[in-house]
């Protein structure tokens, strides 16, 4: 006898969906990200994209971007220009490799930096996208279904 995979829950409630995303926290999250930055630390992104998003999310401070060039490079130069760094790669296999290879290189400098940001991002937002390039579209729709305009 075999077992069905998948759609058969027989005898079972069926599955709740896990709680949507809070989008207060995003609020809150996006912020401090903002605050971050204009206090002078540096973000490193993957590339041009990811950068432009964040500029649309309100960050004007220094953003490093990592693609193309070697990971040592990136966080050697992040290290040596600026106080403080927050890793904010992807979360699909290359960003988490990238992630790793930038804590793995920012220890030994002794810059402080930042996972826990991106890691907490993440965890929000991969159900509804994959990367940061993505991120100030999805807090836009966030913010006007929390706050829909009023008709005319």
């Amino acid at each position: 006898m075999s077992r069905r995979r998948g759609g058969g829950r027989k005898g079972r409630e069926p599955r709740t969906r896990k709680p949507s995303l809070d989008p207060e926290s995003l609020e809150e999250l996006i912020e401090s990200l903002v605050e971050a930055s204009a206090e002078g630390a540096a973000i490193i992104v993957e590339g041009e994209r990811d950068e432009k998003s964040l500029r649309d999310l309100g960050v004007r401070g220094p953003i490093v971007r990592a693609a193309r060039r070697p990971a040592l490079e990136v966080a050697e130069e992040a290290a040596r220009d600026y106080r403080e760094v927050v890793v904010l790669t992807d979360w699909d296999r290359t960003g988490e490799e990238l992630a790793r290879k930038m804590e793995q290189h920012l220890q030994p400098t002794g810059a402080r930096f930042d996972l826990d940001t991106r890691e907490r991002l993440k965890r929000m937002v991969r159900r509804e996208i994959k990367d940061v390039e993505s991120l100030s579209k999805f807090v836009e729709r966030v913010r006007t279904e929390r706050c829909p305009k009023e008709l005319p």
